[in-house]
């Protein structure tokens, strides 16, 4: 499996990796990184656990049994309980946002797989998100998972994003090329 250097350098990185390994060795990868997008979903829709893993006065045992509250609640695996209860006692509660993404890219480079985003102007149908995903696996020769986004201010085309390499089809760039090339 090759992870990214820097995904290992990070604290986030290393947090990921060592729950990555357990449960690949628990045979439950899916199912931790089922538990995380729970997780991220969470923390995105309650204010509450962000602040849980957010705020200082909250203390150790604190955090730690609220969050095999939240755990229980949300259905999570033992391995996911544990390993909050982890980040709870070491004080990394904070990073659990970076944590999970380094984990979905661990996740997707065993795979095989590689991340793209699509921004548009308007939402796409599943039928042109069905053709896109076949033109980038094409280009890419890997499995290509896609996230979307809209955006109104590109004015139409798109815009796919594979790592650090940039794809930008939209509107809004044809028009500020051309304007440059007027100007001079």
């Amino acid at each position: 499996m090759e992870i990214s250097a820097g995904i290992k350098a990070s604290l986030a990185g290393r947090y990921a990796s060592a729950l990555f390994d357990l449960a690949s060795e628990a045979g439950t990868v899916t199912a931790v990184e089922s538990d995380l997008e729970k997780l991220e979903v969470g923390l995105a829709e309650s204010a509450e656990l962000k602040m849980l893993t957010t705020n200082p006065r909250v203390t150790r045992s604190q955090a730690e049994k609220a969050l095999w509250g939240v755990s229980a609640i949300m259905g999570l695996s033992d391995l996911t309980q544990k390993f909050l209860g982890t980040l709870a006692q070491n004080r990394r509660l904070s990073d659990l946002p970076s944590i999970i993404r380094a984990f979905r890219a661990i996740a997707a480079a065993q795979r095989g797989e590689v991340a793209a985003e699509v921004t548009s102007a308007h939402a796409l149908t599943d039928a042109q998100l069905d053709q896109l995903k076949t033109k980038v696996t094409a280009r890419e020769g890997r499995t290509v998972k896609l996230s979307t986004k809209v955006d109104p201010e590109l004015l139409g085309g798109l815009v796919v994003t594979i790592g650090s390499k940039r794809i930008d089809g939209s509107i809004r760039t044809r028009l500020n090329s051309l304007s440059q090339a007027m100007k001079a």
